[in-house]
């Protein structure tokens, strides 16, 4: 039987891979090679695999290793799976679990549907956010899974500070959805064929400020919330992941104006990307402090 240290270290890579794959994809997109394969599933018409002078080389290597990550994050999942199922654990991580792979052969559709439609942004947009969900269920199963299945679930959080945890939640999908839009409107379509008529056709300046002021709402919610958690003496690890989450959006404002002031280096793109995917992360373990369980001992995890 899988114990408890294994089980932790699968979930842990888990949420490391999710958020991975998020670096890897917008390191497509700022390198242009986002139809480095031009087709999916295969590479091109006539290979799965990349051929020389079917297009520039370094673009096919950048988007035929992207895809293969996938097989790296099913093998994750998968061995996720396994631990979790033969560990005997509870129903909720083992609904977790099997959401993971379901999830990322959803993803690689997505992805497939992307490249046929020539990377219009929209779906391109749509491409993102299902990791950005995938990187939060991971996250929660990490936490989750450290928990003691026979402990009774306890809610640590009186009912509006866990309202003002479910708030925080949707005020980041305002901010990560006005992000795609962002990047639709803006320099890095993915490919230097992209024609203008597939970006989306809305002010930038505008779409930057909307979704710089949704950012804004989210910490400031997340500040009243830290001090309702600080002020109650809140039981478990929430003051300590929504201090580490103020601390990440701080550091994501800064690349966000630095990325912006600078004219969109492609450098601060990908920081700009994995700081979000883990953000999203992290307040998928805030979510999941609101009830919890009695941890496992150490003496019982090995």
């Amino acid at each position: 039987m899988p114990s408890l240290r294994v089980q932790k270290g699968i979930a842990l890579a888990n949420v490391i891979a999710q958020i991975g794959i998020m670096t890897t994809g917008v390191t497509v997109r700022v390198t242009a090679s986002g139809l480095g394969c031009e087709t999916w599933p295969r590479c091109n018409q006539d290979s799965f695999v990349p051929v020389p002078g079917a297009g520039p080389a370094i673009h096919q290597a950048i988007e035929f290793g992207n895809r293969l990550l996938t097989f790296v994050l099913v093998a994750v999942a998968t061995a996720l799976i396994l631990a979790v199922f033969r560990a005997g654990r509870r129903t909720e991580l083992k609904m977790l679990a099997l959401a993971m792979p379901l999830g990322i052969v959803a993803q690689a559709i997505i992805g497939g549907i992307t490249v046929l439609a020539g990377l219009v942004w929209w779906t391109v947009a749509l491409h993102l956010l299902p990791s950005m969900l995938l990187a939060w269920v991971a996250a929660v199963l990490y936490v989750r899974i450290g928990e003691d299945d026979t402990a009774p679930p306890r809610r640590v959080m009186p009912r509006p500070l866990a309202w003002l945890t479910a708030l925080s939640a949707v005020l980041l999908a305002g901010v990560l959805a006005t992000g795609t839009m962002v990047t639709g409107a803006g320099p890095h379509a993915g490919d230097a064929r992209i024609e203008a008529a597939d970006r989306l056709q809305l002010p930038i300046q505008w779409l930057v400020h909307f979704h710089a002021e949704l950012m804004i709402g989210y910490v400031c919610l997340l500040i009243g919330l830290l001090a309702g958690l600080i002020a109650l003496r809140t039981e478990g690890p929430a003051i300590r992941r929504c201090a580490i989450l103020i601390g990440l959006i701080a550091a994501q404002a800064v690349i966000g104006i630095t990325q912006y002031q600078l004219g969109v280096p492609e450098v601060l793109v990908v920081a700009h990307v994995t700081l979000a995917g883990a953000i999203t992360a992290v307040t998928g373990a805030l979510w999941a402090a609101g009830v919890i369980r009695d941890r496992i001992p150490a003496s019982a995890a090995r």
